[in-house]
């Protein structure tokens, strides 16, 4: 399974790469991963309108689209459409942060984890 991460460097510019999650265990035809660490769970609705000018993450955390996708930019100028389904873990806390918005004039529910 394959998760998109927006990171920030040394030099406070945000990049895109992808995660793959390693299966730790496997058992009644489901492979599951290790525990990971989650300090809560926040459900959002976004407007379809939604257009965000750059700013980082407020917090390290899971961000699960629901039903709609998101349009993320980042610093370095690569842009990514999260889709419907899909997990980010955007850790761009510092630095310029990115971009974010709406895509097809869609609202958006989707879940946040903080992981911090």
């Amino acid at each position: 399974m394959r998760i998109h991460n927006l990171y920030t460097d040394a030099k406070g510019e945000s990049h895109f790469r992808d995660i793959e999650i390693e299966w730790a265990e496997e058992r009644r035809g489901s492979k599951l991963s290790k525990r990971l660490p989650a300090t809560g769970i926040i459900f959002r609705e976004t407007v379809a309108s939604y257009s965000l000018d750059w700013h980082p993450a407020p917090r390290r955390q899971y961000i699960i689209n629901l039903d709609a996708a998101a349009k993320l930019t980042a610093s370095d100028g690569e842009s990514r459409i999260i889709g419907a389904g899909e997990v980010i873990l955007v850790e761009d806390t510092s630095g310029k942060g990115h971009l974010s918005e709406a895509v097809a004039g869609k609202m958006r529910h989707s879940i946040f984890v903080p992981i911090e």
